[in-house]
């Protein structure tokens, strides 16, 4: 009642009733259509002069018979809630609240926007091991197969033909009349394995403060599950192991840098911020995700000269190192050589078309623009596992005692046969460069791959070549029947080896290295070969998921698994290095 009191004065209670009920029909009478101050009368299609609500407001209080202090004193109450003729409200979205007394339409739960593709982990056999090490024993050539070193022997013989097996050029040796006897060559391979795994911890007040909108306990044993997949995919393309029977670290690049400064081309940036006028390099190799060798030499003692503002400079890595997928260079400038903790990690716009950023897949690199200030540093690089490595005196985790070979390690160390583009898909002689493997690999051991794996942009490369170039011996074709429903684009699906005929599936890996693709045997021609797969993992214990004890105030689980990657045949697959984006 206080408020109607304050409101109507001080009055009887049936009176003060009265005058409430006649002051609600006051507003429910009020009209509520309006065209500026009129009132829509939508069946007689007329228009009524309307007084502002103020105004009736006013005609209501004097016909009440209400003195002039009190209708004074009621305007003064809800004078505030008056304006311009029409009701304000004192309770919006934004107000008393800036946040407002609304819903919050949270939709539960969150959206899992992470990519895990992992296509050969998901392709390969998983085999069961056993000890330490899984072990197999090899017959890799005997006469007239040319392979293991062993070569052809002629098979002519005569009844005079007299040949000792044992102990040939021995007084005692006993000869007898028989053809030639054959040789063999073989090896033994012994693969350690290595231990796997991931981890995480969530805290108890993550888990039960994201109640009732999702279940973060599961998405962490999910999520440490699936980055344990991601890493895997990466070890098998490009894991290099320390322990005996496995490649080791990178090696450092050899030689000198080279660099020449030339006057910056249509699209290039020159350089800017060369000190004295001269910059220094030094490069590394590269080993995907996973490190980089130990630095090489730097350019030259005096410097690479170069005019800021006018040139950019070519730079040359002389020697390719085995095993890389490409290479990063850091770059200082001065009027002499500052030294390694001021030589920074080149990310300008050299890398070809903006792409493959921080690395090159190639022997050549431009440096363009902006020379970097800060970053990474030779002396201070940080590795995978945030550590700070000076990669002038160490590798930085090219190579780690707990990790395997992978398919690229064994191509490049084992036998697989390795082509160094270092230049763009041939537009004159589309899939040319895939031509050139299969016949080495044909003619070295007979092989005949099953499939390619490319970087995406590489096989965007490939289809190009096809299409919109005069010098192409392809071309595509629309039917009559076709002009109204032309799709745009064309893609390479398979090249046909034009050694063996087989067609070769084209597939796009998704964290190969730009720059490098793979080619394939998954099994080879040889019936009795005992090879099923030419590539398989063992496992003394697949992925096994433990959620720990609690001994503290959070729920922690781990992903764990030991085994190794076997490669039967390397020699029977290959690899494109050096691809330059187009």
């Amino acid at each position: 009642m206080s408020f109607t009191r304050e409101l109507f004065g001080d009055m009887p209670p049936a009176a003060l009733a009265e005058r409430v009920d006649e002051y609600r029909e006051a507003f429910e009478a009020a009209p509520s259509t309006l065209n500026g101050q009129r009132e829509l009368n939508v069946t007689a299609r007329t228009l009524t002069k309307v007084e502002a609500p103020q105004q009736a407001l006013t005609k209501s209080f004097n016909a009440w018979g209400l003195s002039g202090d009190q209708v004074a004193a009621i305007e003064a109450a809800i004078g505030s809630t008056l304006g311009d003729g029409f009701l304000q409200k004192d309770l919006s979205p934004t107000s008393p609240l800036s946040t407002g007394y609304v819903a919050f339409d949270l939709e539960a739960p969150a959206k899992m926007l992470v990519p895990r593709p992992t296509p050969l982990r998901n392709r390969l056999p998983r085999l069961r091991g056993v000890g330490l090490a899984h072990r197999f024993k090899r017959i890799t050539g005997f006469s007239g197969s040319g392979t293991g070193g062993v070569g052809a022997i002629n098979p002519g013989f005569t009844d005079a033909t007299q040949t000792n097996f044992s102990n040939p050029g021995s007084a005692n040796a006993l000869y007898f009349n028989r053809p030639r006897k054959i040789s063999y060559a073989g090896d033994e391979t012994i693969l350690p394995y290595v231990q796997q795994g991931l981890s995480d911890e969530l805290s108890w007040w993550t888990q039960f403060s994201s109640l009732g909108f999702q279940d973060n306990r599961a998405i962490s044993r999910s999520s440490t599950l699936y980055a344990c997949m991601l890493a895997e995919e990466r070890e098998i393309l490009y894991g290099r192991g320390t322990l005996t029977g496995y490649a080791g670290a990178l090696a450092a690049p050899t030689g000198t840098p080279t660099g020449v400064a030339r006057t910056a081309a249509t699209g290039e940036s020159v350089v800017t911020g060369a000190v004295g006028a001269k910059i220094y390099v030094k490069v590394v190799a590269e080993l995907g995700d996973f490190g980089v060798s130990q630095a090489g030499t730097v350019s030259t003692s005096s410097g690479i000269a170069v005019t800021n503002g006018t040139q950019v400079v070519d730079i040359t890595i002389p020697t390719a190192v085995t095993g890389a997928t490409g290479y990063k260079v850091f770059v200082s400038t001065g009027t002499s050589d500052p030294g390694d903790a001021s030589r920074w990690l080149y990310t300008g716009a050299a890398f070809p078309n903006g792409k493959s950023v921080g690395r090159t897949p190639t022997l050549t690199l431009t440096i363009q623009g902006a020379l970097p200030t800060s970053g990474q540093s030779v002396a201070a690089y940080t590795t995978i596992d945030n550590t700070s490595v000076n990669l002038a005196s160490g590798d930085g985790l090219s190579g780690r005692p707990d990790n395997y070979d992978g398919i690229f390690t064994w191509l490049t160390g084992s036998g697989g046969y390795t082509s160094a583009l270092n230049a763009p898909f041939s537009t004159s002689n589309a899939g040319g460069e895939f031509q050139t493997v299969f016949s080495a690999l044909y003619d070295s051991v007979k092989a005949d791959p099953d499939e390619a794996w490319m970087q995406g942009g590489d096989r965007k490369q490939l289809s190009d070549t096809l299409k919109g170039n005069s010098s192409s011996n392809y071309r595509i074709t629309v039917a009559e029947d076709q002009t109204g429903s032309i799709k745009l684009g064309d893609v390479v699906t398979a090249v046909q080896n034009e050694v063996t005929g087989k067609v070769v599936e084209l597939n796009v890996h998704p964290w190969l290295p730009q720059g490098n693709t793979l080619i394939l045997s998954n099994t080879l021609p040889i019936p009795d070969s005992n090879v099923g797969q030419a590539w398989v993992l063992h496992n003394v214990q697949d992925y096994m998921a433990v959620d720990w004890p609690v001994t503290q105030m959070s729920y922690d689980t781990s992903v764990w698994w030991s085994g190794t990657l076997s490669a039967y045949a390397p020699a029977w697959s290959g690899l494109i290095t050096g691809i330059v984006p187009a």
